[in-house]
């Protein structure tokens, strides 16, 4: 998440209709999957884009961010509930804001919480979702302004297949392993990416993919066998 990284611009002064590049789908979905797996930072061109630092959220920082930890005052975290002695969470002032964003910029960027590292609202439209909290209208009024690129038949199947499974988690959730459905959009969203793999299937005499409808038992073992995307809102 690269807000607040320059000057800011007002996320309200945009019009959703100024659509914004998203970039290829394929090599997009593969990056965030990555990002999802391996907490590397995530590369958005959010050009002054402070939405998801004024959209009233709460970022998860784990013990293990000391860097972070010692940016921000203690009296502005608190445990993070249902999780483990050390897991904090970073609140929102009276507006809705992130404290650490001072003059329109995060104030710790090249320290900012792992959860801000990896966050981009291009989540939303890649899993045909809106991030419809009353809270995070910022959020989806941005994440509408994103339009991906579609080169190959490729590109469109695996849009499709992302979108299939974000619908399957919906509408399964009870076949999901312990702890593992998703509990809000974000969550769906990032789930669906990560898993969308399991709803594609490769011909290898054609090499061509088409988008398939698995058995609910595959994309639980799948979820069991990967360790599933945290959401922080």
């Amino acid at each position: 998440m690269g807000a607040g990284e320059g000057g800011g611009s007002e996320v309200g002064d945009m019009s959703e209709a100024d659509d914004v590049a998203a970039g290829d789908f394929s090599s997009w979905v593969v990056g965030m999957q990555e990002t999802i797996r391996s907490g590397h930072d995530s590369d958005v061109p959010c050009d002054g884009c402070t939405a998801c630092c004024t959209s009233s959220q709460f970022i998860h920082i784990d013990p293990d961010e000391t860097d972070t930890l010692s940016r921000i005052p203690e009296e502005l975290l608190f445990p993070a509930p249902r999780l483990p002695r050390g897991h904090v969470l970073l609140g929102y002032d009276e507006r809705g804001h992130c404290p650490m964003l001072v003059d329109n910029q995060c104030s710790i960027y090249e320290h900012r919480p792992r959860t801000c590292r990896t966050y981009e609202c291009r989540i939303f439209p890649a899993a045909g979702l809106d991030a419809d909290d009353d809270d995070k209208v910022l959020i989806a009024r941005q994440a509408r302004r994103w339009r991906f690129t579609f080169p190959t038949r490729s590109d469109r199947d695996r849009h499709d297949a992302v979108r299939a499974a974000a619908t399957f988690l919906d509408e399964h959730s009870d076949l999901l392993p312990d702890g593992g459905a998703p509990t809000t959009v974000t969550q769906r969203a990032l789930l669906a990416i990560d898993v969308h793999d399991v709803f594609l299937r490769r011909d290898e005499e054609t090499d061509r993919t088409t988008v398939v409808d698995p058995d609910p038992v595959a994309v639980r073992v799948e979820m069991v066998r990967r360790r599933g995307p945290r959401d922080a809102t």
